[in-house]
């Protein structure tokens, strides 16, 4: 069944091009490492009920947190949640603390970079407490691939977050989903 997803790119012979992109990562990885199972879902694929509606209330919570960040480009925010539905942390992208987060630091992007603590980083730094097992909601688009190397370590077994195109963020993404895939952490994206 075709259809078409204006958040998450054009449709190529039935598939988008992040979709023949992770076609291609996988083909490679099974001739590395042998068959691999696919670990990325979509919304109403091999999930029990009710779990779409969980992951709508954890992305709205995260969406909520992102509202805190004084980045004046992307506001991002981020929820860890146990196996029963229970909040372990949050996090929003922002200065450590302590450090002053002037208007003159955030517009100036490259110096922002360096300076900036993203939500994912937060929340796991915030949870002050093993993760093994936890979900990572974000919002507005998925973890980078600096974050997802943090993700993975911590012992995050599944990410939800939403399709994104952003340009900039494009290729950190596409490296995201090929580490998230060979590391076992079930990936699901929905439309934004």
């Amino acid at each position: 069944m075709e259809t078409q997803d204006e958040t998450f790119g054009r449709r190529i012979d039935g598939k988008s091009e992040l979709d023949e992109a992770l076609d291609r990562w996988h083909h490679k990885a099974e001739l590395r490492f042998g068959p691999v199972k696919h670990l990325m879902t979509h919304p109403g694929e091999n999930k029990p009920p009710n779990v779409e509606k969980w992951d709508r209330r954890f992305l709205d919570a995260a969406q909520l947190f992102s509202y805190w960040s004084k980045d004046t480009s992307t506001k991002v925010g981020a929820v860890i949640v146990d196996p029963h539905r229970r909040i372990v942390a949050t996090g929003y992208n922002g200065f450590a603390r302590g450090v002053d987060d002037t208007m003159e630091r955030l517009e100036k992007r490259e110096l922002k970079y360096e300076m900036i603590i993203h939500a994912e980083d937060n929340a796991l730094l915030f949870a002050q407490r093993d993760v093994s097992l936890c979900a990572l909601y974000t919002y507005p688009f998925m973890p980078c691939s600096r974050c997802a190397a943090k993700i993975i370590q911590a012992g995050i077994s599944r990410v939800v977050s939403f399709e994104s195109m952003e340009p900039r963020w494009l290729e950190s993404f596409k490296l995201s989903m090929e580490m998230f895939k060979e590391a076992g952490v079930n990936l699901t994206l929905y439309s934004l």
